[in-house]
């Protein structure tokens, strides 16, 4: 079937935008260069709710792919597709009830916004810390942030959306109203459902905190990475701390970026084994209001081409995994953005592990760590030598995890990704995809049921 599509821009009200129009580029390029080559047909750039109903009946009707776009930030590139991509960011509304801490923001609201419409009614979601992600795309994908093991995911937090399905539909999902599907929202990935249209969050009041920054020189690193990983497994469930190592322009540094939910002076001494572990090279500590907090743990990926592998662990790293590590860190291939290569430990555990594997879509619910390994390079130079490498990294790695991988970090390389996913909840998944998506119009890389 030819796709007609002056018949789409006729009945739609936001533009349709072509190869070659002013904003097409804008609203369509992949967040990670390694897909710069991939670009849909046409972007819809929605005006609101009944653009997405045309857009979804449109596609069906002519056969065409579709995809949902909030932030763009997929690491797959899923945001993009050879068809049709329907730009949310229009739907940015955001109602604040600061009687009962419920919030509701529109399919392409961004974190950033969200987080300057909470902080004047003194009130706070587990949110991550990139201005520009769409907060659609972290729920539905589990979403982590440094108050997860206080508050929970960002999934955990979800109390209702309104998603468009693949027959024209409008659903409102929730305890009450199609549980099916507001179970398999809450960590079984956007864009395999529908297209949520709105969601609603339980917020609590934003406590007091305190944030730190420690880097080591790389000579430290072995005795840094075991003193905080025990630290990370031992620390109150108001404590968040992030473990890295990177390498960046030819040299290592380790790093403990955290976030307490109490004073700098309780943080500090929480953190005294790490102090003990090596001198750093750099120390910070300090109260802050809580948005404060918020902005200074924000972080925004640079630009470039780069892969990810992520584990769950249950247990710290044993020392000989950490050494072979690090060296297979110095063996790094040259080249890369401006992160580099490396790894990091998230700590997890708390508020996160005390919701049931199969109360949400969300399964990975006994880690104590997620574990992330990365690499990067510029347009023109050849993955290959940093796949390869990553590939290594993530053999060292993966003998010493629990299996699982996070699915907001997508990984196109994974095999076995069913599994590692969503593990015994996949074909609960797949049985809800078939009830309301049968004929698979919202498909993709690693879309459930394919």
């Amino acid at each position: 079937m030819t796709a007609d599509w002056a018949l789409l821009d006729k009945h739609t009200t936001g533009p349709l935008l072509r190869p070659g129009d002013g904003a097409f580029h804008e609203s369509s390029a992949a967040f990670n260069e390694r897909w710069a080559d991939r670009a849909p047909t046409a972007v819809l750039r929605a005006a609101g709710p009944p653009d997405v109903l045309r857009a979804i009946d449109w596609a069906r009707d002519h056969a065409v792919p579709i995809v949902p776009r909030g932030g763009g930030h997929s690491y797959a590139g899923n945001s993009v597709n050879s068809g049709l991509v329907v730009d949310l960011r229009a739907l940015d509304a955001i109602t604040v009830d600061p009687a009962t801490g419920r919030v509701t923001v529109g399919g392409g609201v961004l974190t950033g916004a969200l987080y300057a419409a909470l902080r004047p009614h003194g009130l706070a979601l587990p949110l991550g810390n990139g201005a520009g992600v769409g907060i659609a795309g972290l729920a539905l994908g589990g979403g982590s942030a440094a108050t997860s093991r206080r508050f929970g995911l960002t999934a955990d937090t979800l109390r209702a959306t309104t998603l468009a399905t693949a027959d024209g539909t409008v659903l409102t999902c929730d305890a009450d109203r199609n549980e099916d599907l507001y179970w398999a929202c809450r960590g079984g990935g956007g864009g395999n459902f529908g297209i949520n249209l709105d969601l609603t969050f339980q917020a609590v009041e934003a406590p007091a905190a305190s944030t730190c920054l420690l880097l080591w020189e790389a000579e430290h690193a072995e005795h840094v990475l075991h003193a905080v990983q025990e630290l990370m497994l031992t620390a109150p469930e108001e404590t968040s701390l992030r473990l890295g190592v990177a390498t960046s322009g030819g040299r290592t540094l380790v790093s403990t970026v955290g976030l307490h939910l109490g004073p700098a002076a309780e943080l500090r001494e929480l953190l005294a084994p790490a102090f003990a572990a090596g001198p750093p090279l750099r120390a910070e500590i300090a109260d802050r209001a809580f948005w404060d907090a918020m902005d200074y743990l924000r972080h925004e990926t640079s630009g470039g081409a780069f892969a990810v592998r992520t584990h769950f662990a249950a247990r710290p790293l044993p020392p000989a995994a950490l050494a072979a590590a690090l060296a297979h860190l110095a063996a790094a291939p040259p080249g890369g953005n401006a992160d580099g290569c490396g790894f990091a430990l998230f700590g997890w555990g708390g508020a996160i592990n005390r919701v049931d594997p199969a109360a949400t879509a969300f399964v990975h619910r006994d880690a104590q760590y997620l574990v992330s390994l990365d690499t990067s390079w510029l347009p023109g130079e050849d993955p290959a030598p940093h796949l390869d490498w990553l590939a290594g990294l993530d053999r060292l790695i993966a003998a010493h995890a629990t299996g699982g991988a996070y699915l907001n970090f997508t990984d196109p390389d994974l095999r076995g990704w069913r599994d590692a996913y969503y593990g015994a909840n996949y074909p609960r998944l797949v049985a809800t995809k078939q009830r309301h998506d049968p004929d698979r119009l919202f498909a993709f890389p690693q879309s459930i049921g394919s």
